[in-house]
């Protein structure tokens, strides 16, 4: 008898084990029993051979069409070439000096094949692949018995380990497996008709129905909400055991003072997460809130009132973001709120004032010293910086708030090397517009809690986005006279490219930019081809200029500053610009190579335009065909204006990333089967068996497996990264 921690070589012997390990990395039963089956293939059921992709280790099953032997020149040897077929597609299998192939593959046969897909004068096939029959099983044979059941399962394989191999070694798996005391309690499968563990991995590795694979995939799904969302609470626990500052308004402090000079009125949906965020701040326990608004909803207002109120307290809130271009717009954003009251220390300044300080790589070496003085001496109330902040040598006099503006740009490290500077534990914010699938997933599998915008404030356009064939000429020229008419008018326009150009084609330093290239050969547009072209082309006679993140600070700086001001009538940029800039005169924004960025990307870039009264133009440039998926891509984000839609799209796109860490730990308890879109009631479920277990067993004494199973699904890599989340 076996359980989950025996070694393969064990039940195997060292030859296949060591291949499982080498091409598989599965060394102990459990390993292989979470191997799942990719897909399964019913009697009769061929595979859809127009799917192959080149480069990839498949198992397909196909029906023999034809087969002919053909002399190889030079040699006594021949060769083999089968025609198989799903009925509607051909592929070619081609065996070298393997004649004896002829008896068994018969026209009209039907087997499965396992290889890797290449190419040969543009066809697609396989050279000697692995072959399993299925219409020539022997009674009693370990091979023809492990298909004979109405489902053959199919799974993930490697060169040397097709997947009737794996079939075989499972099926002697579960033969010689022993009682295994089940990791979720007895009264929750009972609550939700989970089968058992041991069960299930009969029902997804020898199914006779799809029903029962369902049965199976579902009860394994809980294990992996299950064990997420136990770690998840024992996280939130340990959190709410620990003590900070309380920090609290005063009736007549420098947010009374903000509040009585704001010259808009605050948005209900402003108000409301304000009061959320101040009560969570007003307590002795750490605030760890991600505040998630649309793209112009007003989340630097919110983020500025909670930092006053840190700053009544007598404590300093830091207001982190991603690039330099960044953190200095959120600077002069919050120095053009506050006007007298960011003023401390100068004359004239407002009696309740405090300082803004922005710290960033490229200071110089006096401006620097000066401003980590400021901090370290409690001067400066508010801090605006890059990862220049998280250098050991800043040091704070009483850190009560970090802000994280676009979260999902920063790693866990570096929120945490910067939230280990208070002397207690600070509150954390952390911002998005659109939430990358990361971000989605951490929402609802409960690593944060959660406050929304959804309210534009009054004043704010709507923005028409369109997609521009390159193909079709006629549209293009109407999308550059769409600059020019807007320019007449006395408005200014983006033209944004993938890339600077010059003599590298890295991604702009400076830029935002997780999202993937687009799938295609062609050369991505770039600033340094663009910007001519269109001062000499269709824009000559504007005031057109760039902005990457090559450029020096202080020239990218004045370019903006120029650009706020009116000065400059185009700016053709990266996606330097994604977040964060705000120039209401901005009305029109062409997106050269659209197709190169994600969803959320260009959700972000369009965000850009539309921030005044006159209406915004969002225009998607590309040379992709219509009906591929980058299509589609382009025509779902000029579909809807809605964020949320939008980060759906994205995460049915890209999957969850890792909940668990910076890298999914690709041990046999990672998340395999768990899906946030088609799960979602699901994880909410297990997220309350998990707070019930947790309250009533918070180290999980009374439940020895589950904790065994949240020990083996959190490695010393990922418990840290819940730590510090």
């Amino acid at each position: 008898m076996v359980d989950l921690d025996t070694p393969l070589k064990s039940l195997l012997g060292p030859r296949a084990a060591t291949l499982l390990a080498e091409g598989l990395e599965l060394h102990v039963v459990g390993d292989l029993l979470a191997h799942l089956p990719r897909r399964y293939h019913e009697r009769g059921e061929l595979t859809d051979l127009a799917d192959l992709v080149v480069g990839d280790t498949v198992t397909v099953q196909a029906r023999v069409e034809k087969i002919e032997r053909r002399p190889m020149r030079g040699s006594r040897r021949s060769m083999l070439r089968v025609t198989v077929t799903d009925g509607t597609h051909p592929l070619a299998l081609t065996f070298f000096n393997q004649s004896w192939r002829e008896r068994d593959l018969r026209a009209g046969t039907t087997a499965l094949f396992a290889g890797k897909v290449d190419e040969y004068r543009g066809h697609r096939q396989l050279t000697n692949p692995e072959v399993q029959l299925l219409e020539s099983e022997v009674e009693g044979d370990v091979t023809g018995a492990q298909f004979a059941n109405a489902l053959v399962p199919i799974y993930p394989a490697a060169a040397k380990v097709p997947s009737w191999t794996l079939a075989r070694c499972v099926r002697l798996a579960l033969d010689s497996l022993g009682p295994l005391e089940d990791p979720l309690p007895e009264d929750l499968r009972r609550r939700h008709r989970l089968c058992t563990l041991a069960e299930a991995y009969r029902l997804v590795h020898q199914p006779s129905s799809r029903v029962e694979v369902a049965t199976g995939r579902k009860r394994l799904t809980w294990d992996e909400a299950l064990v997420l969302q136990v770690a998840l609470a024992r996280r939130r626990r340990d959190v709410q055991a620990l003590a900070t500052t309380a920090r609290s308004a005063r009736p007549d402090g420098l947010l009374a003072a903000f509040d009585a000079a704001l010259p808009f009125p605050l948005t209900a949906g402003q108000r409301e997460v304000g009061a959320t965020i101040a009560a969570d701040i007003g307590r002795p326990v750490p605030m760890h809130r991600l505040l998630q608004g649309e793209v112009g909803s007003g989340k630097t207002v919110v983020a500025l009132r909670s930092m006053l109120i840190v700053v009544d307290a007598g404590g300093q809130a830091v207001l982190l973001a991603p690039t330099e271009t960044l953190a200095a717009q959120h600077y002069r954003s919050l120095r053009e709120m506050l006007g007298d009251l960011a003023r401390s220390g100068e004359l004239g300044a407002d009696e309740q004032a405090t300082r803004v300080i922005l710290v960033t790589g490229s200071m110089g070496a006096r401006a620097r010293r000066e401003a980590l003085a400021d901090i370290s001496e409690g001067s400066a109330g508010l801090v605006v910086g890059t990862h220049a902040l998280l250098h050991e040598e800043v040091v704070f006099a009483d850190l009560g708030l970090i802000i994280v503006d676009e979260q999902h740009r920063f790693g866990v490290e570096q929120r945490d090397a910067l939230r280990a500077r208070g002397r207690r534990p600070p509150h954390l914010l952390v911002m998005t517009a659109t939430p990358i699938p990361r971000t989605v997933a951490m929402t609802v599998f409960g690593d944060l809690e959660v406050s929304e915008l959804t309210e534009l404030p009054s004043g704010r356009s709507p923005i028409a986005t369109f997609v521009v064939p390159a193909a079709i000429r006629s549209w293009a020229d109407r999308m550059w006279g769409r600059i020019r008419d807007e320019v007449a008018a006395g408005r200014q326009a983006y033209v944004v490219c993938p890339r600077i150009g010059g003599d590298s084609l890295d991604d702009d330093p400076g830029a935002l930019s997780d999202e993937p290239a687009g799938q295609t050969g062609r050369p991505a547009a770039t600033v340094t081809d663009v910007l001519p072209q269109l001062m000499d082309g269709e824009l000559a006679g504007l005031r057109v200029e760039p902005l990457h993140g090559r450029l020096p600070a202080a020239q990218r700086e004045a370019t903006m500053t120029r650009f706020a001001q009116g000065e400059i009538d185009v700016l053709v940029a990266t996606t330097v610009i994604e977040v964060g800039v705000n120039v209401p005169n901005a009305t029109v924004m062409v997106v050269l190579d659209a197709d190169r960025f994600g969803v959320s990307q260009l959700h972000q870039l369009r965000g850009r335009v539309g921030r005044g009264t006159a209406p915004g133009w969002c225009l998607l440039h590309t040379a992709t065909d219509q009906g591929t998926p980058a299509w589609h891509r382009l025509g779902a984000v000029a579909a809807t204006n809605d964020g949320a839609e939008l980060a759906r799209l994205d995460l049915a796109q890209r999957r969850e990333g890792d909940v668990l860490g910076a890298a999914q730990s690709g041990g046999r308890r990672s998340l395999k089967l768990l899906a946030l879109l088609r799960d979602e009631d699901l994880i909410r479920e297990a997220r309350t068996e998990a707070t019930r277990l947790v309250d009533a067993d918070p180290e999980l004494d009374r439940h020895p497996a589950l904790r065994r199973l949240l020990d083996a699904a959190l490695d010393d890599a990922s418990a840290a990264f819940l730590e510090k989340g």
